[in-house]
């Protein structure tokens, strides 16, 4: 018999961005997040930003390294966020509208996607902020 694994738990994603004040100006006004962590490796800006500070299950890991800005992400590729309510998303996206990084919505996707709106954060990547998106296997039915 083979040995048993412990399931891996899921602590990070890192993504990289090109101006590292911008990106924490964005997720903190959209995303409400906060800096956990930050550092300055062999010259690259490390800042890790999570729902709570104080003890975070999970972070966003922001690197600041120069690269091109893709013309447009791929739709599969974002970071998603849930909100509390679909007021909530609306609230986002005409903000994002009003400061030109709305990509998509603000749309219902159904029962399991929810409502939700994406958008472009300074350095292209895209985060989808929604409302009624469940995870959980028993909410999906």
């Amino acid at each position: 018999m083979g040995e048993t694994i412990r399931a891996a738990v899921l602590t990070h994603v890192a993504i990289r961005t090109r101006c590292m004040d911008e990106s924490l100006d964005f997720y903190r006004r959209y995303a409400g997040l906060e800096i956990v962590h930050k550092r300055v490796d062999e010259g690259v800006r490390v800042v890790w930003l999570s729902q709570s500070a104080d003890d975070p299950d999970f972070v966003i890991v922001l690197l600041e390294l120069p690269h091109e800005l893709a013309p447009e992400p791929q739709a599969c590729d974002h970071l998603g966020f849930d909100v509390e309510s679909r007021q909530a998303v609306d609230r986002i996206a005409e903000r994002a509208r009003a400061e030109g990084c709305l990509r998509h919505g603000p749309a219902d996707g159904g029962p399991i996607v929810g409502y939700f709106c994406m958008l472009r954060d300074p350095s292209g990547n895209s985060c989808e902020f929604s409302h009624g998106q469940p995870i959980h296997p028993r909410q999906i039915g």
